[in-house]
């Protein structure tokens, strides 16, 4: 088993993962919508990979794909002199059905926050899901004190 970061020679695949993550957790049904997504990914792994601020790591065994995560790094304003204004947010969190409960996704996302740390990522969040809660507070997530909130502008 082999745990690796993707890059630009990777983006078929890297949509493949996305969509296959989308139609599990959404149920991606229209294949007109599926070629649309596919379409506005590419754009957006051209521009977001070589940049650095798009990051996935991959667990792969034998030809096999296993397992993925995503880590989009944000630059923020300053907020003390002395911090790193860059923070990122894990997601596509995704391990194929038959690869799962053998560690594999523990493995892609400790992968990521050591690119993290490289990288001087002053902290990385995620939005669990009750499944996967435990396996992020085993790796040192916590729960903060705010109350995730989104308005929808289109």
């Amino acid at each position: 088993m082999n745990i690796r970061k993707a890059g630009i020679d990777d983006i078929d695949l890297i949509i493949k993962l996305r969509i296959d993550y989308l139609r599990e957790e959404r149920g991606l049904t229209s294949l007109e919508e599926q070629e649309i997504l596919k379409d506005e990914l590419k754009v957006y792994l051209h521009k977001r990979i070589p940049s650095g601020d798009f990051i996935v790591f991959i667990a792969e065994d034998n030809g096999n794909i296993l397992s993925t995560a995503f880590l989009s790094v944000i630059e923020r304003p300053p907020r003390t002199a002395l911090s790193s204004n860059l923070t990122g947010t894990i997601y596509n969190v995704f391990t194929y059905a038959e690869f799962r409960r053998k560690g594999y996704a523990t493995k892609v996302i400790s992968a990521i926050l050591e690119e993290a740390k490289v990288l001087n990522i002053a902290s990385v969040d995620l939005l669990a899901t009750e499944d996967g809660k435990y396996l992020y507070e085993k790796l040192g997530f916590q729960t903060v004190n705010y109350t995730y909130m989104r308005k929808k502008l289109v």
